[in-house]
């Protein structure tokens, strides 16, 4: 079992998206999956079909109030269960920010209950406050959504950093399961150049696969569906395939 936190700081950059696209292609690839979802905003949650007023929710494994078995949800897409947010969640920051052990808590939370799955996905919060300081803690590796554009490479240094603090105080173990270029429209000279300063700097890192722009991942969402699910043979939905492929074999080195 792999828990893999996905995680950036900066909003818009298709973390949701690739937290729910990759889960589910997980799951159609024989991996029994569940995906997290502790953004307060829920996004994930709806993408799947599941109220975002839903409970038991997130809210109540981090606070301590339920275990794993009690708070998942089955999704359409087969194989892939879900810990749908919930409206409580919004003020889990202030109530962890007053308690005891208060970075570990969904690291206990997930120490058992989850020996059925494959994979883990928790799809953070666009910021680096305490739940995503607790996804980090919890997690064996990180997956970094990166859109291509040049305030994205600003916000790469930061979650950079973040991870390196989080492994000298919380999480000695804790890896970067790679970086995803998302959103790469062929069109633009800056996609190009910004995909050529990642692998640049981390040429170890960027992962093979590149998510492009595509019209099925925006829609996808508001029919409660997995862009896998909504259209299969969409560019989008091939791509997280991809993805899903090159994170089961673990290659990160090639270029694209």
């Amino acid at each position: 079992m792999r828990i893999i936190a996905i995680a950036n700081q900066k909003g818009g950059v298709g973390k949701t998206t690739t937290a729910v696209n990759l889960a589910a292609s997980l799951a159609a690839e024989e991996q029994r999956t569940l995906l997290l979802d502790i953004d307060p905003q829920g996004n994930a949650t709806s993408a799947l079909g599941v109220a975002r007023e839903a409970t038991p929710a997130a809210y109540d494994l981090l606070m301590g109030g339920a275990k794993v078995a009690e708070v998942v949800r089955p999704t359409p897409a087969p194989g892939l269960d879900l810990v749908p947010a919930g409206d409580r969640l919004i003020g889990a920051e202030v109530e962890l920010a007053l308690s005891p052990h208060r970075e570990a808590r969904l690291k206990d939370a997930l120490s058992i209950g989850v020996e059925e799955y494959a994979y883990v996905l928790i799809d953070c919060p666009p910021s680096l406050g305490l739940l995503t300081v607790n996804a980090l803690a919890a997690a064996h590796s990180v997956l970094i959504p990166l859109q291509c554009e040049y305030y994205a490479l600003e916000g790469l240094a930061r979650i950079m950093e973040a991870i390196t603090l989080c492994r000298m105080s919380l999480n000695p173990g804790l890896q970067v399961e790679g970086i995803v270029l998302t959103m790469y429209d062929m069109r633009l000279n800056i996609c190009e150049q910004v995909e050529q300063e990642v692998r640049r700097h981390f040429p170890h890192a960027v992962l093979r696969t590149v998510i492009p722009r595509n019209v099925r991942l925006s829609e996808a969402p508001s029919f409660g569906k997995p862009v896998l699910l909504y259209d299969s043979r969409s560019s989008g939905a091939e791509s997280y395939l991809r993805l899903a492929k090159e994170i089961i074999d673990g290659a990160t080195q090639s270029p694209r």
